[in-house]
């Protein structure tokens, strides 16, 4: 598929996920089902495959990971001067978040892998790697420190341990790392399960979509909206320009961080004190809004 019909099915998808949501097909448990089923199996089959037929030397790229690092720093920076004066600070710590959070695995890395394949996708499965290491204790911090809440960094660090689409990237590294060759048949069967990465994941993404209440400050949406799908992706090009990265790692990095905000970002909010219905609906909008931003984004690095 081209770029447009990829992101015109991308649309498709979620709204199919939304509307079996609303009319009770997707209900709590089938959802839960289809998001275990790409993150235990459909993602890391993708990582995994990705990743183990790549050179080591070309996928590990320290532009790469020092990009993602700048950009994502520098959103957080501005995310906190933009929300400083935010009314409380459940809603502070959530606008901050979602300026920078990125949904790198339910929706990055498939979409990187629908358009771009080959060594783009396995850049990407580093990035994901790279984000879970950064993003997930930063905005955890975040949130515990604006909200003065517990935040339980241990749970954190076993599910960061335990998580398996970490596991089929270091295992991915390896085989490369060994010049090992996986069997035909084990890799055509991933690669038939990591095909069913991108529609599972949208399926998910959609299910869990939701508008939220009327309370919500339109202008703070509309702020993290903008940090999220337009300056981080600006702020993305630059850097990984000025990095003088090459054109598949410059594709991975910015197409990656061009990411609507994670809807991991609702859990953590709810159990760190933060607005839950604020972050409801800047999942919600950021994942609408960026329908159109990606092909923006693609125009530039596509």
């Amino acid at each position: 598929m081209n770029v447009v019909s990829n992101l015109v099915y991308l649309l498709a998808v979620l709204g199919v996920g939304f509307g079996a949501r609303r009319v009770g097909v997707l209900n709590d448990a089938r959802a839960n089902y289809l998001t275990q089923f790409a993150f235990y199996v459909a993602l890391p089959a993708l990582v995994f495959g990705s990743t183990s037929t790549q050179s080591l030397e070309e996928v590990l790229e320290p532009r790469l990971v020092v990009g993602f690092w700048v950009v994502l720093l520098v959103v957080a920076a501005l995310g906190w001067a933009v929300h400083r004066n935010e009314s409380s600070p459940a809603v502070r710590s959530v606008a901050v978040v979602q300026s920078y959070h990125c949904n790198l695995g339910f929706l990055g890395l498939p979409i990187t892998a629908a358009v771009f394949g080959g060594v783009v996708t396995a850049k990407a499965s580093l990035v994901l790697g790279v984000g879970a290491l950064t993003q997930i204790p930063l905005t955890v911090g975040i949130l515990a420190l604006v909200n003065d809440a517990d935040a339980d960094l241990r749970r954190e660090l076993r599910g960061f341990l335990t998580n398996p689409v970490m596991a089929a990237l270091v295992l991915g590294f390896c085989v490369s790392a060994l010049g090992l060759t996986v069997p035909a048949s084990v890799s055509a069967g991933l690669d038939a399960v990591a095909q069913l990465a991108l529609p599972v994941a949208l399926l998910a993404v959609g299910a869990s979509l939701s508008f939220g209440g009327p309370s919500v400050d339109v202008s703070t949406v509309g702020s993290v909206v903008v940090l999220k799908m337009l300056v981080m992706p600006a702020v993305a090009l630059v850097t990984f320009s000025a990095l003088s990265a090459d054109l598949s790692t410059t594709r991975a990095g910015v197409l990656m961080l061009a990411m609507p905000t994670a809807v991991s970002t609702f859990i953590y909010a709810t159990e760190l004190g933060g607005d839950g219905n604020l972050a409801s609906v800047n999942v919600f909008a950021t994942t609408a809004a960026s329908v159109g931003t990606i092909l923006v984004v693609l125009q530039f690095v596509g």
